[in-house]
């Protein structure tokens, strides 16, 4: 037997790499055909396939045009791939023709970013309407918008703070230079005042030199 330390140093090695490689498990849950692509459309084979992938995912059920399928995603075909966090796939959905190449209803990029509330809906015309669900599908992506609002109300706030601050310290800077302004007014009125008695006094006494009288002997 192995020693515990390393099975515990084991399990967190592929836990952690689970974490990094995540990925999201898509079904299918309805889906409608409306045209076949046989010249002679008894049953058609419709089939779902992404690039990349070897498995093609036959829908044994979907036989007939203008019929609404609906599924529980515990079928034995399901799921019909995993989509990673960051990364799309090209999928499709096809016919397949005994004659000729397999013919296509429709192909794009598959992403889990696309998936609102778990659930992603694709339509083209004259050909068909499906649903896909995937629950973990774009949390990463709802994440990451929740922490950003987080953020920014975060980054808000500070700013309301910064401002707040930035008014305390105008109107204390207004009010020193008007104490300092009141102080300057009022020691040049003092000097002022000041030099008024002055010129006063000097203006007695020259009076009082013009109306002194010689003294008496």
């Amino acid at each position: 037997m192995l020693p515990s330390g390393i099975l515990i140093s084991a399990l967190f090695f592929l836990c952690s790499i689970t974490g990094t490689d995540s990925v999201n498990i898509v079904t299918l849950g309805s889906i409608e055909i409306f045209s076949a692509h046989e010249w002679f459309p008894s049953k058609p084979t419709v089939y779902f396939h992404c690039r990349g992938e070897e498995n093609k995912t036959v829908l044994p059920d979907v036989k007939k045009t203008h019929v609404l399928y609906n599924f529980k995603g515990e079928e034995s075909w399901q799921p019909l791939t995993e989509l990673p966090d960051q990364k799309c796939k090209r999928c499709g959905f096809y016919e397949k023709d005994k004659f000729k190449s397999d013919d296509v209803f429709d192909e794009w990029e598959l992403c889990a970013a696309d998936f609102v509330d778990g659930k992603y809906l694709r339509f083209k015309e004259n050909e068909f309407n499906a649903t896909f669900i995937c629950p973990l599908c774009n949390a990463a992506a709802d994440s990451e918008k929740e922490q950003g609002q987080i953020t920014s109300t975060k980054r808000s706030k500070r700013n309301v703070a910064l401002i707040v601050i930035i008014c305390a310290l105008a109107s204390l800077i207004v009010m020193a230079g008007m104490v300092a302004a009141y102080k300057y007014w009022q020691k040049r009125k003092r000097e002022q005042d000041q030099a008024r008695f002055l010129k006063l006094f000097d203006e007695g006494d020259d009076i009082e030199d013009e109306l002194s009288l010689d003294p008496v002997f």
